[in-house]
């Protein structure tokens, strides 16, 4: 039996097996992309450009020695939807805009000072926590979506479309097996689309897709330049919720390092890789789109194939650009119904919840220890219960900090304070 041909981070894989490998990745990360726009109100289209170019600029910023696929960040959904609420939707880009330039920062911090800093201010079990708050913040989203109709009122209808886009992602998440395994997401989307499609046919309330848009739209289109707008407590809140996320791409590069056989953190070097993943996220708010991260999906894709090009990864972003200039494409995205988006954020919200404990648990967070204990369970309560510091600063001007933003603050503060035990 031949054995699976490897292709390091430099090597390019002659086109027969490049072009496929770049598809694959593309699959990988196309549910989780296009689903972040679709709960924040933000374009797909836009989306797929933005995490295509994003994975480019990173690609460069690390000397191309880095495979990592740049996608939609899920944990930045709570300050995109409650900023947008807030302030408008221009404000939570402008807080976008400086959470990616924030990323700059502490990679400059990195490259000067090391990173045991930010292990002494953010351990696993602030980190963990916050992570397990970002998931169950969502949760109330993910079950609105999957159980109401569009006037908000609760529909079996509806519950039954979530019900079936959630049973095939599980059995896919569980039981595929090699790439297939990777793509539960997509698999669930169109599960759920086809299904309320067959429906619809047959029964007036399961006939909710309505493809006059995708008449509208034209077959080709740029993504639109959208300048953010600048708001203190805007800013403040994503820069804090992007400390959680700054983890999260510590242990994505580790992981990474780990599957190639690399030591990233070294070369290029850790102010690298945050440097470019923050340049892509400022970046995708320049055009209205949400902030990026690196994938784990991806990262899946490179462990299963062994195939470690940064070639291929580049391939991929490619790809999704151009897909991204297909209006009539994004527009067919948008058809996507509501509760089938629902039924998969029911596995995705959780799964976001169940990596924190994953976190907390693989860092061997001790909670015979008072002061763990004591730091997890004021951010799940301040977090998950709706915790909110707000005061009139001048005139109309209020300062604001609320949910996952607030969690995270309070557990740094507790962190810091609550002395260990000796």
């Amino acid at each position: 039996m031949q054995e699976t041909k490897i292709w390091g981070p430099s090597d390019k894989p002659p086109l027969k097996f490049w072009l496929p490998l770049s598809i694959q990745h593309v699959f990988a990360m196309f549910g989780a992309t296009i689903l972040v726009p679709l709960l924040t109100g933000l374009s797909p289209a836009t989306a797929l450009f933005s995490a295509g170019t994003g994975t480019l600029i990173y690609i460069a910023v690390t000397g191309a020695q880095v495979p990592a696929f740049l996608g939609s960040s899920f944990a930045f959904i709570p300050p995109l939807l409650s900023i947008t609420a807030a302030y408008g939707l221009p404000y939570a880009l402008g807080g976008a805009f400086a959470a990616g330039l924030f990323y700059c920062l502490v990679g400059f911090i990195i490259k000067i000072a090391g990173a045991k800093w930010l292990d002494r201010a953010l351990p696993p079990v602030v980190i963990g926590s916050v992570i397990v708050v970002i998931g169950l913040n969502l949760a109330p989203t993910a079950m609105n979506m999957a159980m109401n109709d569009a006037n908000g009122d609760y529909s079996l209808v509806m519950l039954s479309i979530a019900a079936v886009t959630l049973g095939v992602t599980v059995v896919a998440n569980i039981f595929l097996k090699g790439f297939f395994s990777t793509i539960p997401i997509l698999f669930g989307l169109i599960a759920g689309y086809i299904f309320t499609l067959i429906m619809g046919n047959f029964f007036p309330a399961y006939h909710i897709i309505n493809f006059q848009g995708v008449h509208d739209a034209a077959w080709i289109g740029f993504p639109k330049f959208a300048l953010p707008k600048f708001n203190f407590f805007a800013v403040l809140t994503f820069i804090i919720v992007s400390l959680a996320t700054i983890c999260e791409h510590l242990g994505d590069t580790l992981v990474t390092s780990k599957i190639v056989g690399r030591d990233f953190f070294k070369k290029p070097g850790l102010h690298r890789t945050l440097t470019g993943d923050g340049l892509a996220t400022t970046w995708a708010s320049l055009w209205g789109g949400p902030p990026n991260t690196t994938y784990g999906e991806n990262i899946g894709v490179m462990a299963i194939t062994r195939v470690y090009s940064v070639w291929v990864i580049g391939g991929a972003a490619v790809i999704a650009v151009l897909l991204s200039l297909l209006q009539k494409f994004s527009a067919l995205i948008q058809t996507i119904p509501t509760p089938v988006m629902g039924g998969i954020s029911m596995l995705l919200f959780g799964i976001i919840a169940s990596s924190g404990l994953r976190t907390i648990v693989e860092s061997g967070v001790d909670y015979k220890d008072k002061r763990n204990l004591t730091i997890s369970s004021v951010i799940f309560v301040v977090g998950i219960g709706g915790g909110r510091l707000a005061f009139s600063i001048t005139g109309d001007i209020m300062f604001q900090l609320s949910g996952v933003a607030l969690a995270t603050v309070t557990g740094i503060l507790l962190n810091l304070v609550i002395p260990k035990r000796s």
